[in-house]
């Protein structure tokens, strides 16, 4: 059987996008079982409420839904376990140094494989205010106005 190439995108956080301002983002792989990735390979995921923090050395993802393998038996996996993220040791410092500013968090952006790898794209990011969303959809819906104008004046 040949190798995986290319990205195919599992889940993706859409309500993180809209909940906070992404300052930067890193790639990390992921440490999983053998049914979770069976559940994966199948595109049931759900990265809504979850988070990742850094304990001691490591990385860790938390919240994240990766339901039960249909077909698994006794050796099937908890939905909702911490996950280890694999990150190079500079990341992880990185990392650190910007959470403990304050006021910053890290979410999970989306869910995917890698050339047959699982890999997660995390972002550190800042809580919006509320006044924040809605300046960010009437933008949103201004743009989508000027661009259907613009289509329709060129017809």
């Amino acid at each position: 059987m040949p190798r995986e190439t290319g990205r195919k995108v599992i889940a993706q956080n859409k309500r993180a996008r809209h909940d906070y301002h992404i300052e930067d983002t890193f790639e990390a792989g992921l440490v999983l079982q053998g049914t979770e990735v069976k559940s994966l390979r199948e595109g049931r995921a759900s990265l809504v409420d979850g988070y990742a923090t850094i304990d001691g050395n490591e990385a860790w993802l938390l919240n994240v839904h990766i339901p039960e393998y249909a077909q698994g038996t006794w050796t099937n996996h908890a939905a909702r376990r911490k996950r280890k993220l694999l990150l190079h040791r500079k990341e992880i410092d990185k990392l650190a140094a910007k959470i403990k500013e304050g006021g910053l968090t890290i979410v999970p952006l989306s869910l995917y494989f890698k050339d047959g790898r699982a890999k997660v794209e995390i972002a550190v990011a800042r809580g919006k205010k509320d006044w924040d969303k809605r300046q960010a959809l009437a933008e949103q819906q201004a743009k989508r106005e000027m661009a259907r104008a613009l289509r329709y004046r060129n017809r």
